[in-house]
């Protein structure tokens, strides 16, 4: 699938790190480093425009190694991108971990997946079919 990119940042328009990369990696466009305290959140500019076909939607998700070793997540991950979306792709950052942490202009900030979606058609019924789980929810199961 095609996908249009306008790029206004300083940096390379996205790629995929590797081969078999689900993601696409985001870079911060910024003019100055900004620093997250803990707890807070921002949000941050990637200079990244896109055009995504009808029937797809790209998710922004948090990347591993910044949540694992900094405590940096996205707050509505994964994030959603619609295809009749036109505005400027920015990051949600949160910073879940105690010490500050600072955003340098052109640092991997999140990872860009394009995901293929379908459209329902409502149907109002007065009833659902019944299933062994039924209305089991939220550890029903007992399992850690």
């Amino acid at each position: 699938m095609l996908l249009k990119v306008v790029n206004k940042s300083k940096h390379p328009s996205p790629t995929y790190s590797t081969e078999y990369s689900a993601g696409m990696d985001l870079r911060a466009n910024i003019d100055k480093s900004l620093i997250l305290k803990p707890l807070e959140r921002i949000l941050v500019p990637t200079g990244l425009f896109i055009e995504l076909p009808v029937g797809y939607e790209a998710q922004i998700r948090p990347r591993s190694g910044l949540a694992i070793k900094h405590g940096i997540s996205i707050v509505n991950s994964p994030g959603t991108v619609d295809a009749d979306y036109r505005g400027e792709i920015c990051i949600i950052l949160v910073n879940l971990s105690n010490e500050d942490f600072e955003i340098v202009d052109g640092e991997r900030i999140a990872q860009m997946v394009i995901a293929r979606h379908e459209t329902a058609e409502i149907v109002e019924v007065q009833m659902l079919t019944d299933t062994e789980r039924g209305v089991g929810g939220f550890g029903h199961t007992g399992k850690n």
